[in-house]
């Protein structure tokens, strides 16, 4: 254990695959304990004690996908579809600017559409009008053709988030019905980076069937495609879908999908090293201290939710989501101090941009 841990923090990319799973497969408290201190070594080495902030704007929840796991799927009929306006966008963004994240993440349903490309980019425009670099800007806006990647990215975006959710083809097929293509979500990923996007992706853990091959397997996909951020969490089965509605979520489920999301922060970071990697809310849902612990197992990003109070109850991707009710003034006196109680400090008023990038 303490020589693959050794040889880990020596290079990027330094691990074998079965050492990985060696690794992911980590079950006792002291070695869970040197396995986060290793990872959280590394994100000093490259990043210091310092945490992201994106503000979070969950823009619409209507999605033309219809995904066996998500909470917005196109065929759950019992939520409230909603788009916000240009108005309200630009409002959130102003709140976002002022508090001093330093980026947004523009984050809605799967849409593909004439109309959505230009409301989009008319949003991005306008954003670098009245902040211009002062305010980063990523997207997490689905697959899209190449000329619409193309014309975001000229508005004003520089980094997209676009989950792989599982690398492993043979899964992602039990995620998605018929039309949903892997192989055009991996092109969309070569693409992004191809454009100049800073690339952020990122998988499900601990989903039926899904092993820690499978998870070492998606941490060297990051590698691949040259991730540059990466946004992963546990699966929390939402009832109002196909995949999740026989999954019973007990507390000792909880605890197994939290412990197991920590693990896959810590040995991305040991595998990876320099990108960024968020502590997600997911982890939140799982446990009050879940996005603390996210960071301190080698997590470097936090993105608290912007989103009017009023509309966030029909953006549930997954059951018992946090902080539905906790308008965002209130979220970033909340950030503030849990961040402080684990002696780091927020990058207020900076882009935060990957090392990897650079």
């Amino acid at each position: 254990m303490d020589e693959l841990l050794k040889k880990a923090l020596e290079k990027p990319y330094n691990l074998t695959n079965d050492e990985l799973v060696e690794l992911l497969s980590i079950s006792s408290h002291e070695d869970m304990g040197k396995l986060f201190k290793a990872a959280y070594s590394l994100k000093e080495r490259y990043i210091g004690r310092r945490v992201s902030i994106r503000g979070l704007i969950e823009w619409s929840n209507i999605c033309k996908k219809n995904c066996y796991y998500c909470g917005i799927r196109s065929d759950n009929k019992k939520i409230e579809r909603f788009r916000l306006s240009k108005e309200e966008i630009l409002s959130t963004a102003e709140f976002i600017h002022s508090a001093g994240y330093g980026s947004l993440v523009l984050q809605g349903g799967e849409l593909e559409s004439p109309v959505n490309t230009d409301f989009i980019s008319s949003v991005l425009s306008e954003i670098k009008s009245r902040w211009g670099n002062g305010l980063g800007v990523t997207l997490s806006l689905g697959e899209q053709e190449e000329s619409v990647y193309q014309k975001w990215r000229e508005a004003g975006a520089h980094r997209y988030l676009l989950r792989i959710e599982s690398s492993n083809p043979e899964i992602y097929k039990k995620l998605h019905p018929q039309g949903h293509s892997f192989e055009r979500r991996v092109e969309c990923l070569h693409t992004l980076k191809k454009l100049g996007y800073q690339l952020g992706t990122g998988v499900m853990i601990g989903l039926p069937e899904q092993s820690l091959l499978d998870l070492a397997h998606d941490i060297e996909f990051f590698a691949e495609v040259d991730a540059d951020m990466i946004g992963m969490g546990p699966y929390i089965p939402h009832h109002d879908t196909p995949l999740g509605k026989s999954i019973p979520v007990t507390p000792e489920y909880m605890e197994q999908q939290l412990l197991l999301g920590l693990k896959m922060i810590a040995v991305t970071r040991l595998y990876l090293h320099d990108v960024n990697i968020a502590s997600t809310t997911a982890l939140q849902a799982l446990a009050a201290d879940g996005r603390e612990r996210g960071l301190l197992a080698g997590a470097n990003v936090i993105m608290p939710n912007a989103t009017a109070v009023g509309y966030r109850a029909g953006y549930q991707l997954y059951a018992n989501k946090p902080n539905l009710d906790e308008n965002a003034e209130e979220t970033m006196a909340a950030l503030e101090a849990s961040v402080k109680s684990i002696g780091e400090t927020l990058r207020l008023n900076e882009l935060g941009d990957s090392p990897h990038a650079k």
